[in-house]
């Protein structure tokens, strides 16, 4: 069985970060170890909140798993909360990847949405996330975190699909092989992602429908089941299009219950949809043409 581990913060309660993705991959048929980088009672969106700082055992962790003789096919990173756990995290893929060439490094850079940076960070933040991203296979940013990135202004009333084109050019530059915008979009009441495979010098974008509400979380799905996919072995455009369809199922299923806006979506009732997208004797989605449909 294909094993990832995936480093960032769990809420006790709270649909984001570990409490998504561990489910997400698992439903994909990839073991799911975790790091937490910190615990929350509870996700931020609740009015208040409890927190205790877990950076001080990233590396014991890591260590301990290795004396163990215990290998990784990759690491996915989601939101870190100080330049200490970016500079751990670092630290902890060069060891997981010297046990392991081959691993994949999946850099999701959770710290800003709708124009604006998160509470605590700022654009030196922003500038040392890129230290990491230099060191990723895929990066999973949304608009507004590769304009931090990249120092470039955010655009707020949209952006032309070559705008986005020179924007994921520019990604790859700082040394990812795959950068993905996700939140991408071109045509009116569409939405999805768009990556660039720099192999071949490619780009791929795809849409699905655009609902008028916003949602926490989602982000922390579509990337959760990206990287599970391609672990699981499916190509980069067939992830890509599984990870944008059921975030969207996800969107759907909780549309009509509003309280779940900040809650986060109801990914549960969905979660059939990755379990099929794996049939019984291991094929992945290139040899399952009923789940393209989806």
């Amino acid at each position: 069985m294909k094993r990832i581990v995936t480093i960032q913060d769990i809420s006790c309660i709270g649909r984001c970060s570990l409490t998504t993705a561990l489910p997400i991959i698992s439903a994909l048929g990839i073991e799911c170890a975790v790091i937490p980088t910190a615990i929350l009672s509870n996700h931020t969106a609740f009015s208040g909140f409890t927190f205790h700082d877990l950076t001080d055992e990233i590396l014991p962790i890591t260590e301990q798993w290795r004396r163990a003789g215990l290998t990784f096919d990759a690491v996915y990173t989601g939101y870190l909360g100080s330049f200490d756990q970016i500079r751990i995290v670092s630290e902890v893929i060069d060891l997981l990847r010297a046990d392991n060439p081959a691993i994949r490094i999946i850099v999701d850079p959770a710290m800003a949405d709708f124009g604006k940076l998160y509470t605590g960070f700022d654009e030196m933040f922003a500038k040392e996330m890129t230290t990491l991203c230099k060191k990723a296979d895929v990066i999973l940013p949304n608009l507004t975190e590769a304009s931090y990135m990249l120092g470039i202004p955010f655009r707020p009333d949209g952006y032309k699909e070559q705008e986005l084109r020179e924007i994921l050019s520019a990604l790859s530059s700082l040394g990812c092989a795959t950068p993905i915008l996700t939140g991408a979009s071109v045509h009116t009441g569409k939405v999805g992602a768009m990556l660039f495979d720099s192999s071949d010098d490619s780009f791929y974008l795809y849409e699905n429908d655009q609902l008028a509400k916003q949602f926490h979380g989602t982000g922390d799905i579509f990337a959760s089941v990206f990287t599970g996919s391609i672990i699981r072995g499916m190509t980069p455009k067939e992830a890509l299009r599984l990870s944008v369809d059921f975030t969207l199922a996800c969107i759907r299923s909780t549309v009509s219950d509003p309280e779940h806006r900040w809650y986060g979506v109801n990914f549960e009732s969905v979660l059939y949809m990755l379990t099929n997208a794996v049939t019984p004797d291991g094929q992945t989605v290139s040899n399952n043409p009923q789940i393209l449909k989806l």
